[in-house]
């Protein structure tokens, strides 16, 4: 648990800075004098660095020791928050978000590889969820906190994750042993890419990431009309609700995936987000619906990240940090594409039905799934599936 424990922290403290920033956009316009909207590309820039550095830099940094490459990259962490922190202008601000989102990408996914090669195959499942709930409690706990600290100064929330980047840089070097993955060739690690079920299971998590955040980049609009004249705390509440439901889904999918076929799993999970994202419109008319809600949703948010990881680790563990990389890379276009669509869905229909486009991203990726499980089951009835490809491709 020790070494887990360190990974984790290093999540958390990437969630809390890949999402803080949104809730203190007002503040950074205003000190930096620009608009809103100017202030809104410093998530974007950190989004778009992310998924385009996430797959390089995995892969430059593949030949290192995990615990050599998480403490560079943790370092680079925390040395952009901190310039962030003392940007006197927007440009030095802007570069300052994308050095801290390279060093984010390269977190994740060396966390993640990190995470299944100190952990036995039975317990892979739960190890990888235990690390991946870092991103998800952040979400929970960490932007909260980190609204409350930037209420008095947006500053001190970056000075304050840039403090967790360099606590959890101490304790990788205290707590977590050397890693070293098996040496392969560049072409033996992008090999997997031409295997359709990685490109299947990339698709499916960049679409249920996109459904999700389509209704919860505007979960503020999505839920007013439940919450207001309730109290001033109702959104928070909200929030801290979905976080612990996601953090369950996150345990509840390391459990599954270490016992049952994944595909199935995952078919569940994502089918689960369609409905939950489908009837949102019916569960926002008070604050104890919306409650519940968010909850159940938050089990189906923090579910599939774990799973497709898992998938896509089982289809090639030697291209681990590669897969790992480009799955954070789906995550954070998922993000990106949500984000956009709800804010263009808004022109054609009311913020409050913006689960039905959501839903209609999350179905898609359910059917790709079931698709994908098909061709599998398929390939276990042909001929060749006594051979150890075969093998593989059945537990995948």
């Amino acid at each position: 648990m020790k070494p887990l424990l360190v990974l984790a922290l290093a999540t958390f403290a990437v969630g809390t800075d890949a999402f803080v920033i949104a809730g203190l956009l007002p503040a950074i316009a205003a000190d930096l004098e620009v608009s809103i909207a100017a202030a809104g590309q410093l998530v974007t820039a950190f989004a778009l660095t992310f998924a385009i550095t996430a797959p390089i830099l995995g892969w430059l940094l593949s030949t290192l020791d995990r615990r050599t490459a998480l403490q560079l990259a943790l370092v680079v962490f925390a040395v952009g928050n901190a310039v962030t922190a003392l940007s006197p202008d927007y440009v030095i601000a802007l570069v300052a978000r994308i050095l801290t989102a390279a060093g984010a990408a390269t977190i994740t996914a060396t966390a993640s590889s990190a995470a299944v090669a100190i952990s036995p195959e039975a317990r892979r499942g739960r190890s990888m969820a235990f690390v991946i709930g870092g991103l998800t409690v952040s979400t929970a706990l960490g932007m909260p906190l980190g609204n409350l600290i930037g209420s008095v100064d947006w500053r001190l929330t970056l000075w304050a994750v840039a403090a967790l980047g360099v606590i959890a840089a101490i304790g990788t070097s205290m707590g977590l042993p050397k890693i070293d993955l098996p040496a392969t060739s560049l072409s033996a690690r992008l090999a997997p890419l031409r295997q359709p079920k990685v490109i299947v299971t990339l698709l499916a998590t960049l679409l249920v990431m996109g459904g999700h955040y389509t209704v919860y980049t505007y979960i503020g609009a999505v839920t007013a009309d439940a919450l207001n004249g309730t109290f001033p705390q109702a959104l928070t509440l909200v929030l801290l609700v979905w976080g612990l439901g996601a953090v369950l889904g996150n345990a509840i999918a390391g459990y599954l995936v270490d016992n049952l076929p994944t595909v199935r799993v995952a078919i569940v999970a994502l089918a689960a987000a369609t409905a939950l994202l489908a009837i949102s419109p019916l569960a926002i008319d008070s604050l104890a619906l919306v409650l519940i809600w968010a909850g159940i949703w938050g089990i189906t948010d923090g579910a599939p990240s774990v799973i497709q990881q898992y998938r896509l680790v089982s289809i090639a563990p030697t291209s681990a940090p590669v897969l790992f990389g480009l799955n954070s890379s789906a995550v954070f276009l998922g993000i990106a594409l949500g984000s956009g669509l709800g804010g263009v869905a808004q022109g054609w229909m009311s913020v409050t039905l913006l689960g039905l486009p959501a839903a209609v991203l999350a179905l898609i990726a359910t059917i790709l799934t079931v698709a994908d499980g098909r061709t599998n089951q398929d390939a276990e009835t042909s001929p060749n599936a006594a051979s150890p490809t075969g093998d593989a491709t059945r537990r995948s």
